[in-house]
């Protein structure tokens, strides 16, 4: 027994190769990375996200109608991410932006994690899984950020894990699913995804019970998961009405043509190029599986992959559900190509040296608990964000005027992003469109849209809502129509930004921010 207990220690206390692999995640993407820790800052929806979970905090009950603008006050809204809102605002509080950004690199480093080990734990070739996962989190980090969508790539990519291993060995563990629904649901719209996943395992199950006859068993199994998991998506503050919602979000035209994300994948650049030999790749698994009627994981790819090339912001999703399936494939026709191959060979030296290091693969220390603690307890040298990343969003200015920019009379006109970062500054900042856009749709949206290129009607939209600021890029269009306006004044311009005022407007001397404002 102590000598068992002694093994188990060492085994705790030992590093490996998978811990090793998310550290690495940990310090060369985040910790000394280009963009570092403030990388995972660069959507200002973060902003948002954390005055309502401290609305809801301070309130103890979710939103039902608008917080934030002039544009649609009062108006019925769905704060249907609010436990990820909850989880940032405490966070928030308990260790500011550091909080934030430190939890975030976590989930995104174990779903990178849980994505090579399920590709050993499918026997793949630890070179080939090493290239795939690698690829995949390229692909992925078009979405490394501090954003709910997180919580969907690591819980996707383990409840995927769970089914692949219930197909293998039956196991009422599956049935763990059911209550994960219930907090991924309240977490992130992404629920959808698992949903999904089901229904097409119930269906290729049947379709493969057809085809090779083995029971029923299986598919009506499934069919039974599925339904249990979809009905216990409705345990949220909202009812089916989440549901409906979530529809209409994804389905809008509008929001596919104006949001980047909603719209297909543009191959350029690396992340891109990787997606694109992944989904090469993964057709060309698909039709290998069809042929020897394995349905199941086929359709995975082939549904997964559409999403993928209909929406980029699928992309990652894509990843967390079929690139262990393709590694493993790849893998088989790998070692099927070098089977022949003696031991002194290169190949053969090179499949020695995987399967050995596979090992470590199977296993986890204390290592990446120690790491995540340090880290947490750590200020230098590394840098912390105290702020939105100046080159993103115009922190400087909105501290230097902050007094124009959050009078409660302003009504100020800005980019979405931007709008997202005052809310931050100032919960209690009204504008007139943030990230929201599923809450805006194309009736705010559309007249943003127009107003900030300086369509016919600008003049009109801009006197509609009575706006008194304008915090713009100074290179779109409806900047130089302002410049060109008597009645608006410059108050700052740093090349990038301007900040204009009403001239009719009263304009209280500038100041900067004092402690953060609460509600």
């Amino acid at each position: 027994m102590d000598q068992l207990l002694e093994r188990r220690w060492v085994r705790l206390l030992t590093p490996s190769l998978s811990d090793l692999f998310l550290i690495a995640i940990l310090m060369w993407v985040f910790a000394a990375g280009q963009f570092g820790w403030k990388g995972l800052l660069a959507d200002g929806d973060v902003g948002w996200h954390i005055r309502t979970g401290e609305y809801i905090l301070d309130h103890h009950s979710v939103p039902r109608h608008d917080l934030y603008s002039f544009s649609k006050p009062g108006a019925a809204w769905y704060a249907w991410e609010w436990l990820t809102d909850v989880t940032d605002a405490a966070l928030f509080r308990w260790a500011g932006l550091k909080g934030i950004v430190l939890t975030a690199a976590v989930l995104i480093a174990l779903f990178c994690t849980t994505l090579i080990r399920r590709m050993v734990w499918r026997e793949t070739n630890l070179m080939v899984a090493m290239i795939v996962a690698l690829m995949g989190a390229g692909v992925s980090s078009i979405h490394f950020l501090a954003r709910p969508h997180i919580f969907t790539l690591l819980l996707i990519s383990i409840s995927v894990w769970m089914i692949e291993a219930d197909l293998r060995a039956p196991s009422n563990r599956i049935w763990l699913l059911v209550p994960l629904t219930v907090v991924w649901t309240n977490l992130h719209g992404g629920f959808l995804a698992l949903i999904l996943v089901l229904g097409l395992t119930a269906a290729g199950l049947a379709i493969e019970a057809f085809l090779r006859p083995a029971g029923w068993a299986k598919p009506l199994r499934y069919t039974g998961l599925t339904a249990a998991c979809a009905a216990a998506s409705l345990i949220n503050p909202y009812g089916y009405q989440l549901h409906v919602h979530v529809r209409e979000y994804l389905r809008s035209d509008w929001i596919r043509n104006v949001v980047q994300e909603f719209q297909s994948p543009s191959f350029r650049g690396e992340s891109m190029f990787q997606l694109e030999a992944l989904l090469f790749a993964g057709v060309i698994v698909a039709g290998s599986l069809l042929r020897r009627k394995q349905i199941v994981e086929a359709l995975w790819i082939l549904c997964f992959a559409h999403l993928a090339l209909s929406s980029v912001r699928h992309a990652p999703v894509f990843i967390a559900v079929c690139s262990p399936v393709i590694a493993s494939n790849l893998s088989e026709w790998y070692g099927a190509w070098t089977a022949a191959a003696s031991k002194a060979s290169l190949p053969g030296i090179f499949n020695q040296m995987a399967a050995d290091a596979a090992k470590g693969f199977r296993r986890t220390s204390l290592w990446p608990a120690a790491v995540i603690v340090t880290l947490a307890l750590m200020n230098q040298p590394l840098k912390w964000p105290t702020d939105f990343p100046e080159e993103m969003f115009p922190t400087q200015m909105v501290h230097d005027h902050a007094a124009q920019i959050t009078d409660p009379n302003a009504r100020v006109l800005t980019t979405d992003q931007w709008a997202d970062y005052l809310i931050y500054t100032n919960p209690k900042q009204k504008v007139f469109i943030d990230g929201r856009s599923d809450f805006y749709g194309p009736e705010v949206g559309n007249e943003f849209i127009r107003l900030i290129n300086g369509q016919p009607d600008w003049t009109t939209i801009l006197n509609k809502y009575g706006f008194t600021v304008a915090l713009l890029p100074v290179d779109v269009p409806l900047t130089q129509l302002l410049k060109l306006r008597p009645e608006w004044q410059i108050v700052a311009d740093d090349g990038k930004r301007i900040l204009l005022v009403h001239r009719a407007t009263s304009v209280p001397p500038t100041g900067n921010i004092g402690p953060e404002p609460r509600f």
